[in-house]
C-alpha cells in the first residue's frame, strides 16, 4: 500500500491509500480518483516528504479528520463499533437468523460477499452498506 497526498483542479488537498504507483495511476486515467471535499476527477500527485521514523512511533498514526465529513464518518464509526456486535463473514447468516426469528435481533455489523448482501436485500432484510471497511476482531 502507499499513501499520497494529492490535489484537484480546485486546490482542495487530501490523502488517500492506494494499492501501488500503477493502481493510483490506472484509476486515475479512468476517472476514478475523486476529490473529498469537491468530487472533482481531475486529481493529481501532490509534492509530498517522504516519510522516515526517527524512533517508536507506531507505523499508522491515527488520523485526524481533516472535514466535517470525515469528523461525522468517524463518529459514525465510533458509535457503531461501541454498539453493535462484529460477527465478521457470518455477517448473512446472523442478519438472515435476526429476521427469521432463530436468533434475538440485536445491533451488528460485519461483512458479506455481494451475492449475500443482494440476497438478504431480495428477501426484504434490511441491510445497508457502511461508509467504512470494519476492523476485523479476533474471535
Amino acid at each position: 500500500m502507499i499513501r499520497y497526498s494529492l490535489t484537484c483542479k480546485d486546490g482542495h488537498s487530501f490523502d488517500s491509500w492506494f494499492q501501488s504507483a500503477d493502481a493510483f495511476d490506472t484509476l486515475a486515467a479512468r476517472n476514478l480518483v475523486t476529490c473529498t471535499h469537491c468530487g472533482a476527477t481531475d486529481v493529481a500527485k501532490a509534492l509530498m516528504a517522504p516519510s522516515v521514523r526517527t524512533d517508536n512511533t507506531p507505523a499508522l498514526a491515527a488520523v485526524t479528520p481533516e472535514s466535517d465529513i470525515e469528523t461525522k464518518l468517524a463518529e459514525m464509526r465510533r458509535q457503531i463499533e461501541e454498539n453493535a456486535d462484529y460477527v465478521g463473514l457470518s455477517f448473512a447468516a446472523e442478519a438472515r437468523a435476526m429476521h427469521d426469528g432463530d436468533k434475538p435481533e440485536r445491533a451488528i455489523y460485519g461483512e458479506a460477499r455481494l451475492d449475500e448482501a443482494r440476497k438478504l436485500i431480495e428477501d426484504g432484510i434490511p441491510v445497508a452498506p457502511l461508509p467504512f471497511v470494519p476492523k476485523r476482531h479476533a474471535n
